[in-house]
Protein backbone atom coordinates (compact mmCIF):
# COMPACT_ATOMS: atom_id res chain seq x y z
CA UNK A 1 0.00 0.00 0.00
CA UNK A 2 1.24 3.48 -1.11
CA UNK A 3 1.12 6.53 1.41
CA UNK A 4 -0.30 9.51 0.15
CA UNK A 5 1.89 12.39 0.58
CA UNK A 6 -0.84 15.47 1.99
CA UNK A 7 0.11 18.70 1.15
CA UNK A 8 -0.52 21.30 3.98
CA UNK A 9 -4.14 23.26 3.39
CA UNK A 10 -3.86 26.86 3.33
CA UNK A 11 -7.43 28.53 3.07
CA UNK A 12 -8.14 30.60 0.27
CA UNK A 13 -7.97 33.82 2.29
CA UNK A 14 -4.55 33.00 3.82
CA UNK A 15 -2.92 33.18 0.59
CA UNK A 16 -5.02 36.03 -0.48
CA UNK A 17 -3.54 38.10 3.20
CA UNK A 18 0.00 37.00 2.73
CA UNK A 19 0.12 38.10 -1.55
CA UNK A 20 -1.47 41.25 -0.57
CA UNK A 21 0.73 41.47 2.49
CA UNK A 22 -1.84 42.46 5.12
CA UNK A 23 -0.99 42.52 8.47
CA UNK A 24 -2.21 39.42 10.57
CA UNK A 25 -4.11 41.88 13.10
CA UNK A 26 -6.15 42.51 10.58
CA UNK A 27 -7.11 39.35 9.51
CA UNK A 28 -7.50 37.18 12.44
CA UNK A 29 -8.70 37.04 15.77
CA UNK A 30 -5.60 37.44 18.00
CA UNK A 31 -5.63 40.51 20.26
CA UNK A 32 -3.33 43.07 20.18
CA UNK A 33 -2.15 45.41 23.08
CA UNK A 34 -0.66 48.70 22.77
CA UNK A 35 0.67 50.76 25.96
CA UNK A 36 1.15 53.96 25.57
CA UNK A 37 3.71 54.90 28.45
CA UNK A 38 2.69 54.69 31.86
CA UNK A 39 -0.78 55.83 31.47
CA UNK A 40 -2.58 54.36 29.05
CA UNK A 41 -3.18 50.90 27.32
CA UNK A 42 -5.33 49.75 23.51
CA UNK A 43 -6.59 46.14 23.35
CA UNK A 44 -8.16 45.36 19.80
CA UNK A 45 -10.20 42.83 18.75
CA UNK A 46 -11.86 42.02 22.23
CA UNK A 47 -15.35 40.12 22.57
CA UNK A 48 -16.31 41.72 25.58
CA UNK A 49 -15.85 42.91 28.87
CA UNK A 50 -16.21 40.93 31.81
CA UNK A 51 -15.50 42.69 34.85
CA UNK A 52 -14.81 46.40 35.43
CA UNK A 53 -13.59 48.03 38.97
CA UNK A 54 -11.23 50.61 39.74
CA UNK A 55 -8.72 48.30 40.21
CA UNK A 56 -9.41 45.45 37.88
CA UNK A 57 -10.80 45.05 34.23
CA UNK A 58 -11.10 41.85 33.09
CA UNK A 59 -11.26 41.63 29.18
CA UNK A 60 -12.75 38.56 27.14
CA UNK A 61 -10.65 38.06 23.75
CA UNK A 62 -10.98 35.14 21.15
CA UNK A 63 -7.84 33.34 22.51
CA UNK A 64 -8.60 33.77 26.67
CA UNK A 65 -9.38 36.82 29.07
CA UNK A 66 -7.00 39.87 29.36
CA UNK A 67 -6.49 40.90 33.49
CA UNK A 68 -5.64 44.48 33.89
CA UNK A 69 -4.94 45.48 37.72
CA UNK A 70 -3.66 48.76 38.82
CA UNK A 71 -5.03 52.18 40.55
CA UNK A 72 -7.90 54.68 39.69
CA UNK A 73 -8.14 52.72 36.20
CA UNK A 74 -10.99 54.65 33.78
CA UNK A 75 -12.26 52.85 30.59
CA UNK A 76 -11.96 56.13 27.96
CA UNK A 77 -13.06 55.13 25.35
CA UNK A 78 -14.54 51.84 23.56
CA UNK A 79 -16.33 50.94 20.27
CA UNK A 80 -16.77 47.35 18.51
CA UNK A 81 -12.83 46.81 17.37
CA UNK A 82 -11.19 48.34 20.56
CA UNK A 83 -11.06 49.90 23.68
CA UNK A 84 -9.09 52.47 25.67
CA UNK A 85 -8.01 52.56 29.16
CA UNK A 86 -6.32 55.38 31.14
CA UNK A 87 -5.62 56.23 34.80
CA UNK A 88 -7.78 58.65 36.32
CA UNK A 89 -5.98 61.93 37.77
Amino acid sequence: MKKKKRKKKTSKVNRINQFLEMPEELTSNKPKITILGFDELVIENYKNIIEYEELFIKVNTFIGTIDINGFNLNLMQMNKDDLMINRKD
